[in-house]
């Protein structure tokens, strides 16, 4: 593995006579010559991936094996980078690597730093990926298993992973500013104000719901919380390790990481039944607390401190756990009984959430095919980080993929438990008591084919994975590590080995989790800065120190106060957010794409603006179709207000109970919560059909030839090299290798040296 040399940045006292700063277009284009090795490969991935797809889609039998899955994702994967991702790059984004990108003109030691594209990659694929690609699959497995597998594979191809790659892009070229900034910049103050709205208090509510899954999941989890926190001291030692002990060396520093990791990981099963473990059983107030005073300081710390690494370093156990699991799916082979679509698809009906295939299927999956929330880490901490315009399309469209790798093999788990299993985990506990008996009662009464539930597959079921009850563990994180520890303990330690890898799933979804909190907070503070910078210049200045923590210490206490009212909530708190969760992200998601739209417009482009356009569209009908029928809708079970008006009536006609809510406080709290949903709701749908609307007509204006502006920041040349790809090629090594020698020649043009003589400036 090449290593990345201490390098100067934005330094005017460089030497003449660098080495290329990339490689020429000559080289790139002999680098991509299809010669016979090359087809042949392709040919094979090709059919992998068609014979994954012939046995999901075509052939359909009543039963359906685990591995097509694989196959169906992978293979598709490659191809949609390979070609879809290749043909955007060349056709609409036009990378140029002479051009410096903020990290290096920008350059402060803190929020701008050129970083390591593995290392970049790996921070950036742990902020997105949240709690999205691991609940809402579990979630959506009850409409079957073929439309959620279409919608994460080809929705992310055409759509999510399109999304991250060109916001990462216009916000590369425009100082790695914010999402709302540019809205405002392309859209004029209306369009731009709406989009600010939308922007920020979206991002509370996804901030708040992350934190909040992650209180879920580490409440009186003492293993949890020892291996979670364990790797805040890790990064802090990577962190410095590789900026002044051995600066460059990315893989002495990630054996490290790993080891530290798997030790981390390791001791929380050792710390179990001692007085540790009985003082890390932890309420989830204090959690809720801890998380919040943590996402503070992670947001004010220099990046490359505690961000980046830990970011990283979680980076390995994601993956790591994701190919574990796949690579075991491919050797147990689990059989799927679920059909390819149920009748929940169709009634809308089902126990796990209500509402028909069309459109909350794709609401419900979420971050597995299409995320809003990306687009603020593309607009975000990335683009300020990022070394090289070419590396785009590895960071924002390569690890949008890995993110629905995630969600597919999240699917195939929830898919692999027992269907009477994961109906009575996933129902509330107002239709199964809560009981097992009843539960059972309930799941046979869905007189749902192939499905029967018995006390003796519940209850054996729980002990096996260490638990006292699985009934109404809802929410799709408990049901994903039973999933999880059934195909696991298959290869390693069999069923005595269920309650370890129950509990290390757990564990593991906490830790994927929490990454997004502490990314999301130090964007949500960029999102603040740069929108109260029209008012407060000073404060788009993120070397300002004061108006770094001034900002970080508003959106914490927003996210902090709705993540504190969700704890304490007697019924739940993520049954208030989460279904505002969903649509808000999606709304999100067509906002951004809307932006790039317009941007792209007034670059000249026309007919290729349908790369962005069709998914817009697409979103955009989802979404404000589903906020309309959560609004507007009359059943109880699935619009805001009817929910709504239902518990007001029932309270001032003097009941005491009903539903879920089993005393007068639980029903004068629904009431309150469904106020909260569908007031968010509307703000929400408003400000996005504002901002889509704004934006067509500036694309329609831009198409015709009026309205034409440019808000790229010049362009300035680059004195830095670095590969392109995760590997870099032969001539990217052999140009590495003169880079090397020039350092070698100039050892006082290092990171520090720079960074101390800006200080003293």
């Amino acid at each position: 593995m090449d290593t990345v040399p201490p390098r100067t940045y934005n330094n005017s006292n460089f030497p003449e006579g660098l080495p290329a700063v990339s490689l020429s277009d000559e080289e790139r284009a002999r680098q991509q010559r299809w010669t016979p090795l090359r087809v042949t490969i392709w040919i094979l991935i090709s059919a992998i991936a068609g014979l994954g797809w012939w046995m999901l889609a075509v052939r359909r039998g009543e039963t359906v094996n685990g591995i097509w899955f694989v196959f169906a994702a992978i293979g598709s994967y490659f191809i949609g980078y390979r070609f879809y991702a290749k043909y955007i790059q060349d056709k609409l984004v036009h990378p140029d690597d002479s051009r410096a990108t903020p990290a290096e003109y920008d350059y402060n030691g803190r929020d701008f730093v050129p970083t390591d594209r593995r290392i970049l990659y790996g921070h950036h694929f742990a902020a997105i990926a949240g709690a999205g690609p691991l609940v809402g699959p579990v979630l959506s497995a009850q409409m079957g298993y073929l439309p959620s597998t279409i919608w994460i594979i080809v929705g992310v191809i055409l759509a999510g992973a399109v999304q991250d790659y060109l916001v990462l892009v216009i916000s590369m070229r425009r100082g790695g500013r914010s999402l709302g900034q540019m809205a405002r910049e392309e859209l004029g103050r209306f369009g731009g104000i709406a989009a600010l709205i939308a922007t920020l208090t979206i991002m509370l509510i996804i901030v708040a719901i992350l934190a909040m899954v992650v209180v879920n999941s580490l409440a009186a989890s003492s293993w949890g919380v020892w291996s979670v926190g364990l790797t805040i001291p890790i990064a802090l030692l990577m962190g410095f390790y590789l900026r002044y002990l051995r600066p460059g060396k990315v893989f002495e520093v990630s054996i490290i990481g790993i080891v530290l990791l798997v030790l981390a990981i390791a001791s929380g099963a050792w710390i179990e039944n001692t007085a540790v473990a009985s003082a890390l059983h932890l309420s989830k107030p204090f959690l809720a607390w801890a998380i919040i005073i943590y996402g503070f300081i992670a947001a004010v710390l220099p990046v490359w401190m505690l961000l980046a690494p830990r970011d990283y370093l979680s980076t390995f156990m994601k993956v790591g756990v994701i190919a574990m699991l796949a690579i075991s799916i491919v050797i147990v082979r689990p059989v799927i009984n679920v059909p390819a679509m149920t009748v929940y698809a169709t009634n809308g009906a089902g126990p796990v959430f209500s509402g028909k295939l069309f459109p909350f299927l794709f609401v419900t999956i979420a971050c597995g095919a299409l995320s809003g929330f990306h687009a603020t880490i593309s607009s975000g901490t990335t683009p300020k980080l990022i070394e090289k315009e070419s590396q785009a399309r590895l960071i924002g469209y390569g690890g949008m993929l890995m993110e629905s790798f995630v969600a597919i093999m999240a699917l195939v788990a929830a898919l692999s438990v027992d269907r009477g299993i994961y109906f009575a985990m996933n129902s509330p506990a107002g239709a199964t008591g809560n009981t097992v008996k009843s539960a059972i009662a309930y799941v046979n009464s869905l007189g749902l084919s192939g499905v029967h539930a018995n006390a003796n597959t519940l209850t054996t079921t729980a002990k096996l994975v260490g638990e006292t009850s699985i009934v109404s563990r809802t929410g799709g994180a408990p049901t994903l590590a039973v999933g999880l520890a059934t195909i696991m303990h298959k290869i390693f330690g069999g069923e005595a080995m269920m309650s370890f890898w129950y509990h290390f799933a757990i564990m593991f979804e906490a830790l994927f989790i929490l990454t997004s909190v502490d990314a999301g907070t130090r964007v949500a503070r960029f999102m603040l800065s740069d929108a109260l910078g029209n008012f407060w210049p000073r404060l788009k200045d993120h070397s300002w120190k004061v108006g770094s923590w001034l900002t970080t210490a508003i959106m914490v206490a927003g996210w902090g106060s709705i993540l504190l009212m969700g704890v304490t909530d007697p019924l739940g708190g993520i049954n208030t957010l989460f279904p505002l969760f969903g649509i808000a992200n999606q709304l999100l998601a067509a906002v951004a794409l809307s932006i790039c739209l317009v941007i792209f417009a007034r670059a000249g482009h026309t007919w290729r603006l349908l790369i962005i356009f069709v998914p817009m569209l697409f979103t955009a009908i989802i979404t404000v179709y589903g906020s309309w029928l959560k609004i507007f809708s009359p059943d109880p079970k699935l619009g805001y207000w009817a929910n709504h008006m239902t518990y007001k009536r029932a309270i001032a006609d003097g009941k005491t109970s009903l539903g879920q809510a089993k005393n007068i406080d639980e029903m004068h709290t629904v009431v309150g919560n469904t106020a909260i949903q569908g007031t968010m709701s509307i703000i929400f749908v408003v400000c996005a059909l504002i901002v889509m609307i704004v934006a067509c007509i500036r694309t329609v204006q831009a198409l015709r030839g009026r309205n034409i502006i440019d808000t790229e920041d010049p362009a300035k040349p680059s004195k830095i090299f670095a590969p392109s790809g995760l590997m870099p090629t032969k001539a990217e090594r052999d140009l590495q290798v003169e880079w090397d020698a020039f350092y070698e020649e100039h050892p006082e043009l290092d990171l520090e040296s720079v960074h101390k003589d800006k200080e003293h400036a």
